[in-house]
């Protein structure tokens, strides 16, 4: 496979993750713009990106049986439409790390400017059983590395 080829990835800038997410026909509703609930898919993918980015193998994780991280809480704003064909930029930072949980800060942006904002409290998990789990010391050392400061 050629790399033009492969999916749309994020990067780094420093301690801040990019990915780029395109508005396509099916985010849209029937009145042209990109569906509220999509937004939420589109800081979920940066999210996931970040995580590989880093280092972390969430797939692996959860098949070994460590762990998965939930959603265990989302505050959301939503300041302005995207519409069809936008290139938007979900921009993600870490703010604040405990011992089962990240603080994780997200911006979909439109040429700079700011159109959904949101804060996720991203909880680890037991595989199966759902209780609050210590992250694996080497995912708390990537994160701290990673946090805003």
């Amino acid at each position: 496979m050629e790399p033009e080829d492969l999916p749309r990835r994020g990067r780094f800038v420093g301690r801040e993750h990019r990915f780029p997410v395109r508005v396509f026909f099916e985010d849209t509703d029937l009145s042209g713009v990109v569906y509220h609930a999509n937004f939420l898919r589109y800081m979920e993918r940066a999210r996931s990106d970040m995580l590989a980015m880093a280092g972390i193998d969430q797939r692996q994780a959860w098949g070994a049986g460590q762990g998965v991280y939930v959603v265990a809480d989302l505050s959301i704003r939503y300041r302005r439409s995207a519409k069809l064909d936008d290139d938007l930029l979900v921009v993600t930072t870490l703010k604040k790390v405990a011992t089962a949980t990240v603080t994780i800060h997200q911006r979909v942006m439109l040429d700079g400017e700011i159109l959904t904002d949101a804060t996720v409290l991203a909880a680890f998990v037991q595989s199966g059983g759902g209780r609050p789990k210590r992250q694996p010391r080497e995912w708390l050392t990537i994160f701290e590395g990673l946090l805003e400061e």
